[in-house]
């Protein structure tokens, strides 16, 4: 018995077009992506943003995290470098701050250099959803 080949489907949709998203700006939002993507610095990012000045010393951070002054500081330098707090220094103590806005620019960013905009428009995956 022979088997006979089974022609090739088609997609329903045109293929993907050429993403607007350039190499440097998408290493760059993975970066601040990646910051983000520990749990201990969210919880670093939480703390600060929900005191009443959206400040805080790392000596006042180590305790609520339960981990110790380098790890901590370690984190901090991470979401300093990433651009979501700035960090001051007044005597021997560094006072956080947040940056504002930065988590919805991020989120601004991704959207708009990228198609990935279009995911956030509930219209997009009941297309995909008839077409397929």
């Amino acid at each position: 018995m022979t088997e006979t080949a089974t022609p090739p489907t088609t997609c329903c949709s045109p293929p993907p077009a050429q993403t607007s998203l350039d190499d440097d700006t998408a290493v760059e939002l993975a970066t601040r992506f990646k910051a983000l993507g520990d749990p201990n610095r969210l919880l670093l990012l939480a703390t600060i943003a929900a005191g009443d000045t959206s400040e805080a010393c790392v000596c006042d951070l180590t305790e609520p995290l339960g981990l110790g002054q380098p790890t901590v500081s370690h984190h901090l330098k991470i979401l300093v470098d990433a651009g979501f707090l700035t960090r001051e220094k007044r005597g021997t103590w560094s006072y956080y701050s947040v940056v504002p806005g930065t988590l919805k620019n991020l989120c601004q960013s991704l959207c708009a250099e990228s198609a990935l905009g279009g995911m956030m428009d509930s219209g997009a995956s009941a297309q995909k959803e008839a077409c397929c």
